[in-house]
């Protein structure tokens, strides 16, 4: 017989990502914009209500981050976060430092160890589930054999990341930002020098040769094709990182992961099946894929030297906006401001709201069914769900 699934647990940014998210995802993380590693992204506090009200509503459970280096100026703030994650009914809070541990213990909030912590061994693990943790978020930098052993011993639930963006240095722990820019990774404001192009030299000026020009990029992690792994490793959720990328990245990973652990559990999944759903994780945002350290320790391969930005092969491009919608007959007008529209075009439809992606099916402009629409048209689309007035309508097609 085998296990239970893991849970699928899936990154948002705004309520778009929310809506992509919303078919296949059993949980999802987010952040406001105060301490957390992703604040350029993130919810205001008063939104936090909606979105767990959403979650809940999708029958996924919410998790709210709280997970930046906490200063003293920052103490208020952390504790006004986490109460009105309380208030909100948050399932679990992501936090690591002892000052949010221990309010969260105070108003008996569950809370969840995130990697930053870098918990690496069975010994911290126990330390953190007799602080009350309900879940470890293990450091990336374990190998499949270590995270199987800190299981066998502590009996606590795990989550490990399967997917999504790979830090140069441990645990996110990065100055280079900081020392930089002034911009600090700890408090959620990396802007990824880690990224951009290098030059090596050496103490005289002299450039050294190097393998490429972007010698701190590394590759994103992708377990697709090692789904069975993962689960007989008895790893408790399978966490998606990308709370920085677009709504259709959050779909189609959520979706293809979604496929593949279904696979599993209904005998199906084979390795065909996982170089299919592998192809599909490539169209959307991308640094190239690797196994990060679940096999072995990352070499050369596992970084992108010579490209530092995403490796997708399809791209969005936007090409109107809906200025009406029509609910009885679900049908969008759309103004055409970048582009031709034609039917069998790939679509995303976003906005504050709104999340949609499908093919156009039929089009009407001028009154008659049409197969093209040239740009700076207004023409009538069948879309599958609602959307709305001043949503953006983007066009995705193969590089």
């Amino acid at each position: 017989m085998k296990q239970k699934l893991p849970e699928l647990l899936v990154p948002v940014k705004d309520f778009s990502s929310l809506e992509a998210a919303k078919k296949c995802a059993d949980a999802i993380y987010f952040g406001t914009k105060y301490l957390t590693m992703r604040a350029r992204r993130g919810f205001r506090l008063c939104d936090i209500k909606k979105v767990v009200k959403q979650a809940h509503e999708n029958n996924q459970k919410a998790y709210l981050t709280v997970n930046t280096v906490i200063y003293e100026t920052d103490l208020e703030k952390m504790q006004k976060t986490i109460t009105k994650a309380q208030e909100a009914e948050v399932d679990a809070l992501i936090i690591w430092d002892p000052s949010a541990i221990e309010f969260a213990k105070s108003i008996k909030m569950p809370f969840h160890i995130s990697t930053q912590a870098n918990i690496s061994n069975s010994l911290a693990s126990q330390f953190y589930k007799k602080q009350g943790a309900r879940r470890l978020i293990l450091s990336r930098e374990l190998s499949l054999k270590e995270i199987r052993s800190i299981k066998r011993k502590t009996g606590i639930e795990t989550e490990t990341f399967v997917h999504g963006a790979m830090c140069v240095s441990i645990s996110g722990r990065c100055y280079l930002s900081s020392y930089l820019y002034g911009a600090s990774a700890n408090c959620g404001k990396c802007l990824q020098p880690c990224r951009k192009t290098w030059t090596l030299t050496d103490d005289e000026n002299n450039k050294l040769i190097c393998d490429g020009k972007y010698l701190l990029n590394p590759k994103d992690l992708c377990m697709i094709e090692h789904i069975p792994d993962l689960i007989k490793a008895k790893i408790d959720s399978f966490k998606i990182e990308g709370r920085l990328r677009p709504p259709l990245y959050t779909e189609t990973v959520a979706r293809c992961y979604r496929k593949a652990m279904d696979a599993y559990m209904n005998n199906e999944y084979t390795q065909e099946l996982a170089q299919d759903l592998k192809k599909e994780l490539s169209k959307v945002y991308n640094r190239g894929f690797s196994t990060g350290f679940y096999y072995k320790k990352p070499d050369a391969s596992a970084f992108s030297y010579n490209a530092s930005d995403s490796q997708a092969t399809y791209t969005r491009t936007q090409i109107g906006i809906i200025t009406n919608f029509y609910p009885k007959v679900m049908v969008a007008a759309v103004r055409l401001t970048g582009g031709s529209l034609k039917t069998g075009d790939e679509i995303t439809i976003e906005g504050h709201t709104t999340y949609l992606h499908q093919e156009i099916g039929s089009m009407e402009a001028l009154g008659k069914q049409q197969n093209t629409a040239p740009n700076n048209t207004l023409v009538g689309i069948k879309v599958n769900k609602k959307v709305r007035r001043n949503d953006m309508v983007y066009r995705v097609t193969k590089k």
